[in-house]
Formats: C-alpha cells, sequence, structure tokens
C-alpha cells in the first residue's frame, strides 16, 4: 500500500494515517455533541428558546454541508493537504471566537463559519480513503475508520456534561478551540495521498461538470440518499434527545451524556462487527441489513412513548436507531464513492452536503417550538422507512 508517493512500510505507520483520518472525520459529532449537555441552559442564558438554541446546531450541519461542497472539489484540484490544513486552522479560530459571542445570532453566525471550516477534515479524510483503497477493502478502512471517529460520540457528551460541572457552554468552546488545535497537528502529520498527476483541472464549470456526472448516476444518488435519510435520524436524535430525556423524562445533563455516550459506543461496537462481516456479506446486504435494524429500534421507540412504556423500552430502542449507523455508514459510503475514484473529493463532498443538510433542516421543522417525545420517535420512523424504500430502489453496485 502507498500513501501519495511514499509506501507505507510498518504497521505502526499504517495505524497512525488511519486514526488521524478517523479524528478528523469526527469535526461533525465534536462540534455538535461536546456542548449538548449545556445546550438548554445555552438558551436560558441568551434569552431565546428551544428552536433558537438548536440553529445553533442546524446552522453549524450547514456550514458542515457546504464547507465540505466548497473542499472536496478544491482538494481535486489542488490536492488534499493545502485544504485540509487551512479549514482545520479556520475551525480552532472560530470555535475560540464562538466562546466570546455576545448573544444568539453571533453565535449561529459563528457556528456556521465553525462548520464550513470543519467540513473539510470530515470531505477530505473520506476521499483520502477512497485515493487508497476501493472495494471491501475500502468499507473494512471505512468500518475502521467509524471505530476511530465513534469515540468522538462516546467522550464528547460525558465530557461536556462533566464540564457543565465547572463551566459554562462558552467554556465548552474554548475546550473546542484546543481540539482544533490537536486536530491541525494531526493533519500536519499525514501526507499528500492525491498526486499531481491525477488531479482534476479547471475552475467552477470543471466542478459542475463533476457534479453533473455524479447526479446522473442512479446508483450514487440512491446511495448518497440513504446515507443522509440515515444520517437524518441521527441528527434528529441529536437535536431533540437533550430536551426530550431533560425536560420530559427530567434526567440531569450528567446522566444524559452517559446515556448518550452509550448510545454511540454502539456505533463503534458494530462497526468493528460490521469490518468482520464484509469478509462474508456483500456491502449491499450489510447495508439492507443495518437499515432493518435501525427501522426496527425506530418503530419499538415509538411504541414505547404512545404506550407509556417509558425509559425502560425507550432508551434500548434508541440504542439500535444510533448503533445501526455503524453498519450503514461505511457500506453506503464505500458503495457510493466506489465507481468514481478520480473524483473522490467532488463525490466526498456530495455525500456528506446531502447528510448535513437534511440533518439541519428536518429536525427544526419537526420539532417546532418545543421538542417532544412523540416528534422524536416519529421523525426517525419516517426517515428509516423511506431509507427502506430508497435501498430497495436502488440497485447493486457493477463492483461490490
Amino acid at each position: 500500500m502507498t500513501i501519495g508517493t511514499t509506501p507505507v512500510t510498518s504497521k505502526r505507520r499504517h495505524a497512525g494515517v488511519l486514526v488521524a483520518l478517523g479524528a478528523l472525520s469526527a469535526f461533525g459529532p465534536l462540534s455538535m455533541d461536546l456542548y449538548l449537555p449545556a445546550l438548554p441552559d445555552l438558551g436560558r442564558d441568551l434569552g431565546v428558546g428551544d428552536a433558537s438554541a438548536q440553529l445553533t446546531m442546524s446552522l453549524c450541519m450547514v456550514g458542515l454541508a457546504l464547507g465540505q461542497l466548497v473542499a472536496g472539489p478544491l482538494s481535486d484540484r489542488t490536492g488534499r493537504r493545502p485544504v485540509l490544513l487551512t479549514g482545520v486552522a479556520v475551525y480552532m479560530v472560530t470555535s475560540l471566537l464562538c466562546a466570546f459571542a455576545p448573544g444568539i445570532w453571533p453565535l449561529i453566525l459563528l457556528r456556521f463559519a465553525q462548520g464550513f471550516a470543519g467540513g473539510a477534515g470530515m470531505v477530505i479524510s473520506r476521499a483520502m480513503v477512497r485515493d487508497l483503497f476501493d472495494g471491501q477493502r475500502a468499507v473494512r478502512v471505512f468500518s475502521t475508520l467509524m471505530m476511530v471517529s465513534g469515540l468522538a460520540p462516546v467522550l464528547a457528551p460525558l465530557l461536556g456534561g462533566q464540564l457543565a460541572r465547572v463551566t459554562s457552554w462558552r467554556g465548552m468552546f474554548v475546550v473546542l478551540a484546543v481540539i482544533g488545535l490537536l486536530l491541525l497537528l494531526a493533519a500536519f502529520a499525514l501526507p499528500e495521498t492525491l498526486p499531481p498527476r491525477d488531479r482534476q483541472e479547471g475552475g467552477l464549470r470543471e466542478t459542475a461538470v463533476q457534479f453533473t456526472v455524479l447526479g446522473r448516476d442512479r446508483q450514487f444518488v440512491g446511495y448518497t440518499l440513504v446515507l443522509a435519510l440515515m444520517s437524518c435520524a441521527l441528527f434528529i436524535y441529536i437535536s431533540l434527545s437533550p430536551f426530550v430525556l431533560q425536560n420530559e423524562y427530567e434526567m440531569s445533563a450528567q446522566l444524559f451524556s452517559v446515556i448518550f455516550a452509550v448510545n454511540s459506543l454502539g456505533i463503534v461496537l458494530v462497526g468493528r462487527l460490521n469490518s468482520v462481516g464484509t469478509r462474508r456479506l456483500s456491502p449491499r446486504t450489510l447495508l439492507g441489513a443495518g437499515i432493518g435494524v435501525g427501522l426496527t429500534g425506530a418503530a419499538i421507540s415509538l411504541a414505547a412513548v404512545l404506550s407509556g412504556w417509558g425509559l425502560p423500552v425507550l432508551l434500548p430502542a434508541l440504542f439500535l436507531v444510533v448503533s445501526s449507523l455503524g453498519v450503514i455508514m461505511p457500506n453506503a459510503t464505500a458503495l457510493a464513492l466506489e465507481p468514481h475514484g478520480r473524483r473522490a473529493g467532488s463525490a466526498s463532498a456530495f455525500l456528506g452536503t446531502g447528510q448535513f443538510l437534511l440533518g439541519a433542516v428536518v429536525p427544526p421543522l419537526i420539532s417546532g417550538d418545543g421538542a417532544t417525545a412523540i416528534t422524536l420517535t416519529v421523525g426517525i420512523v419516517v426517515v428509516g422507512a423511506l431509507a427502506l424504500v430508497v435501498h430497495a430502489g436502488t440497485r447493486g453496485p457493477t463492483r461490490a
């Protein structure tokens, strides 16, 4: 295996690259999950309602989506490393500025900028994997990245819950700035993976051509939509669960952070099972199984709310929903990117944009002025059912 023009001659070097890529792919969970336990307090501190507080998450997701849309195609032309380093550096600065935001709207705008910059790490980490691997090997590597990046949503809310004891939400953004600095150091350690001979030429017109090619590929669009819908289920859970579990079920911020971390740990564990499963089952089969598990968990969670069964049933059901992403994300990503090696940056940007735009729009729309257990569970059921329909209508890959 080679990285760019440099051979990877040791397992330690290989593992180091995967850890760095996994950490860089974790911008989304880091940006959203660390201050989740303090989200209700943020709204009270700034004198705004739940919907406005949720906008600080939604605009960050919009930024993550649009940032990927810019960084991915740009990295196809200039190389991965320059775009990555710039994005991570800007993320670090905007995270620090968020800590000093004087009101809700400056914070929302800064969160957009923070997400826009962080999008570079997410899109380029996927593109680098596609530069290096294809087929089922790519699925296994994406599963490994899921296990590495999956530690972010496990550790971030736990850290956030503990930070809530000693600092406000502003202090949490200072912590994000420090994490940004550490990620910048990790990015410096990565070599270039896209040699000059493989780079795309042209400007905006060529970018438009690449997106047109991707948009006409029904297989790519199908798997992108499946990934976006199931990611939307995760974002509904992320955006609404702090209010539902802390306000409706009267959980403390610390207990919520533990529950959130346990659910996120499911992504890591199932990602490991998926990596093993790729040796016997095709990515498409595994993807279908993951959607089925997620939709089953969603249906049980809705039944638990409607029947008044409470947390003993609701929490395990939500665990199924969240952990299913450990199968869905790596397989849908690998299936979508498989035919598009030379435009991996643009294809990865298309994937990420779909994920985060849908996740940014849907949760505020369904929650209105207040998140409830009904809106949480119904929203997850609807997007999960749509994902199952789209998967059934998407033809299998030419190479699996």
